[in-house]
């Protein structure tokens, strides 16, 4: 698949560069013929927006696995993720304010890991007392358990869960509308705005599945790229030996 791709991609490429020759000296206002940009594409490209949207949404939720990376703003704070999610949960790396820490959550069980510079700030407020600064060094590193009941929990796992990150993210506001075809990264697209793009905009994959691959969240609240779609990867809990338990609620900010 990967091959025909660049094939193919190699081939419009030259027929561009040929067409943009030709347009160059004969004086010619552009080049196509009317060729149908939705030829040998999945399809979508020519569906009302609603059901452009509802392919996706459908796309996504039945993939066994999805890569996000970019921000995503939420409370006037940036996130910046780089996650690998399925349907039993997630694993990756989340930075906020400079600090970044990773998470992984199997099942129902969610761990965070991170260095001792972010256990010593809790609240945001840095304590420099010997046993807190010794107790942070002990967290240093280790995947400490975040316990079902604290509120840290609700906050994180939903960094992990893919069909509610997914659900949030991919639901556009605002009148739906399409906004021409796209390439990115040499895959075809189709552009689905909501409320002519202040509301948001998706670029759907017009080759295979119309996944989304490029989300721009509604007031420039972030930049996701959507990516490994159906790829696998390893998950699994930490080692006993490399776990430990908090022993107290996690810190608030």
């Amino acid at each position: 698949m990967t091959a025909i791709r660049r094939g193919r991609t190699r081939k419009a490429a030259l027929a561009r560069a040929v067409c943009a020759l030709f347009v160059a000296g004969a004086g010619v206002t552009g080049c196509g013929g009317g060729e149908d940009p939705d030829a040998g594409t999945n399809g979508v490209g020519k569906l009302p927006p609603a059901k452009i949207q509802s392919r996706t949404q459908s796309a996504a939720e039945a993939a066994a696995t999805v890569r996000l990376s970019g921000a995503v703003v939420s409370n006037k704070r940036t996130y910046k993720l780089d996650m690998q999610l399925k349907k039993d949960g997630g694993t990756g790396s989340v930075t906020s304010d400079g600090v970044t820490f990773r998470l992984l959550r199997v099942d129902e069980h969610l761990f965070i890991k991170a260095d001792a510079d972010f256990w010593n700030h809790q609240d945001g407020k840095s304590d420099d007392s010997t046993s807190d600064t010794a107790a942070a060094g002990k967290l240093e590193g280790m995947y400490v358990k975040v316990p079902k009941g604290d509120p840290a929990y609700q906050q994180l796992s939903v960094f992990t869960d893919k069909d509610v990150l997914l659900d949030g993210l991919l639901s556009l506001q605002g009148g739906l509308a399409t906004d021409g075809h796209r390439e990115l990264n040499g895959v075809r697209t189709i552009r689905l705005t909501g409320d002519k793009g202040s509301g948001g905009r998706i670029d759907v994959s017009l080759e295979g599945k119309p996944y989304p691959l490029l989300l721009v969240r509604a007031g420039d609240a972030g930049t996701i790229r959507l990516t490994d779609w159906g790829r696998d990867f390893t998950l699994q809990a930490p080692d006993k030996d490399d776990t430990v338990d908090y022993g107290q609620q996690l810190p608030s900010s």
